[in-house]
């Protein structure tokens, strides 16, 4: 059955309709007017229950206000739903000082890597179960804010948080006096060296945020050496994971849909239950 999935963020909630780690349908909405009964979630129920046989509904949120807003819709609802967070996140392990400290989002993005890493060792059911071999892996969601989150055996590890592509573009131009604002999805340039100052910030961004990204990972790898962590999967996911160069294709595997199906996968966890909707 069809798991409604949402990764509730600062300013918009992502949702897809997930089966079987595939989704089906996604969109998002305005975090703002996630209870408005016309935009939101209300609204979002009715349409994909009369297009999906739903059988809950798995989220996430960063935002405490909107969390308070969706669990009494939820409710009204009578379905199903997981609400992830650091205590509620079963068959991941949190090797980690603070579990509280660590964004939702980040562990669903764990999430899904277990399942894509797991699915050759795994069969559909032993997902539901509470206890779950973790192949090593490094998640990287290249989002507002970059994050890199490490997986091992004994689960989330922890990570790095740095500036996103959108921040680096924002700031030169809000930061200054003079220089011009920036699109972060038109950062391409033909030569090496700026001919123009839009091209130098092209060039500033899109190089600098590359770089960046190598030396983060290229620590991360080192670290998990000196643990005697060899060959982690290195997963990439959100909307700027088109920046990086070429080069990173044999890289990394990128999955637009990971934080989703991490969500998907708690929910099949914790909810084995029969469909509501």
């Amino acid at each position: 059955m069809h798991i409604l999935c949402l990764d509730i963020g600062n300013t918009h909630a992502h949702h897809g309709v997930l089966l079987g780690g595939k989704t089906l349908a996604s969109g998002q909405t305005a975090t703002a007017t996630l209870d408005d009964p016309a935009l939101g979630l209300p609204a979002l129920l009715r349409d994909l229950s009369g297009r999906f046989p739903l059988r809950g509904v798995s989220f996430c949120s960063v935002v405490p206000a909107a969390t308070a807003k969706l669990l009494p819709i939820l409710a009204a609802a009578k379905i199903p739903f997981w609400h992830l967070r650091h205590d509620a996140c079963p068959g991941l392990g949190i090797n980690y000082p603070r579990p509280s400290e660590i964004g939702p989002d980040r562990l669903a993005n764990c999430l899904g890597a277990q399942s894509t890493r797991g699915a050759r060792d795994q069969s559909h059911a032993s997902l539901q179960s509470t206890a779950h071999e973790t192949s090593p892996a490094v998640i990287i969601d290249m989002g507002t804010a970059v994050t890199f989150d490490i997986l091992t055996a004994k689960g989330y590890e922890g990570g790095i948080i740095a500036p996103g592509l959108g921040i680096m573009a924002r700031y030169l131009h809000e930061q200054t006096a003079l220089l011009p604002a920036l699109d972060p999805n038109d950062l391409m340039v033909s030569s090496g060296i700026g001919k123009s100052t839009l091209d130098a910030m092209r060039l500033g961004c899109a190089i600098g945020f590359a770089g960046m990204i190598d030396a983060l990972l290229a620590t991360v790898l080192a670290q998990l050496e000196k643990w005697e962590v060899r060959q982690p999967a290195i997963l990439a996911t959100g909307g700027t994971a088109g920046a990086l160069p070429k080069s990173w294709t044999g890289k990394i595997h990128w999955d637009p849909d990971l934080t989703l199906r991490g969500l998907e996968t708690v929910f099949l966890r914790g909810n084995p239950g029969p469909p509501a909707i």
